[in-house]
């Protein structure tokens, strides 16, 4: 019913490992956003009286899909409700304009402004979606890829980030690195190292004090020591989020069946 105390979820999951440029290649980008859409939708009927998940994964993550699901999100989302957008895959900064790019599958390295996602555009459709919103950004997996084409998978994001982090708006921002790092994925995780720390975190080991929910806080502070155990120190990762935006919870505990279950996907 409309005067229900508990908010709808409404999720953008995109992950990108199979681009059409075939030097784009990356291992687990789709496979984290399959694993965290199928955590998310754990959640219905528990801590969301709905739980609604648009996963776009490799050729569904096409420029045009992007947009129309950005597009979807900001139809959908009332001032009750919370959102979730995550990316994974390729971002990188254009020389010609600093500005960051997260690349969907059919990205041409040579046209970023008309084929891969401007975060200046991401960043207007967040910032004009009612309710709480927290974006989730894994991408660079390899950082050293644009050397040599004036491009860089360690894309310099402070700017971006700074300005979604403002004092007025309501996304709160996690990202897999520190700009100017690479974001690391590796076989022994099954994923990148940020979403590996991201699932964990969200199926309940962010709660150390058992409270039964995992808040913004308590997953901030568990990706942030589980990333830098993962992968020696060499990842850091961050986030920002507006004052406006007080701790709540994104998730309730997940029994723990169903959490050795999902590491085994």
């Amino acid at each position: 019913t409309p005067d229900s105390p508990f908010p709808n979820l409404y999720a953008l999951v995109v992950g990108v490992s199979s681009y059409a440029s075939r030097g784009l290649r990356l291992h687990y980008p789709a496979k984290d956003a399959t694993d965290l859409a199928a955590l998310l939708r754990t959640q219905q009927g528990k801590l969301y009286r709905s739980v609604t998940v648009r996963l776009l994964t490799d050729q569904r993550a096409s420029r045009q899909e992007l947009l129309s699901s950005l597009e979807w999100l900001r139809r959908q989302m009332t001032d009750k409700d919370v959102g979730v957008v995550f990316l994974a895959g390729h971002g990188i900064e254009d020389p010609s304009d600093r500005q960051y790019y997260f690349l969907p599958h059919d990205a041409d390295l040579a046209q970023p402004l008309t084929t891969a996602l401007p975060g200046i555009l991401l960043r207007e459709t967040l910032l004009s979606l009612a309710g709480k919103v927290v974006l989730f950004l894994d991408t660079c997996h390899a950082g050293e890829l644009f050397s040599g084409r004036g491009l860089r998978g360690s894309a310099d994001w402070s700017r971006f980030v700074a300005e979604l982090a403002s004092a007025d708006s309501g996304v709160a921002v996690f990202l897999a690195t520190r700009s100017q790092q690479a974001a690391q994925e590796d076989r022994r995780w099954g994923n990148g190292a940020f979403t590996k720390a991201l699932l964990e975190g969200l199926s309940g080991q962010a709660d150390r004090s058992q409270s039964g929910r995992v808040t913004l806080n308590m997953l901030d502070l568990y990706i942030s020591e589980r990333v830098k155990s993962l992968t020696g120190g060499t990842q850091t990762p961050t986030s920002a989020r507006p004052n406006s935006i007080p701790d709540f919870p994104l998730t309730v505990r997940i029994p723990a069946t169903a959490t050795r279950t999902e590491r085994t996907r």
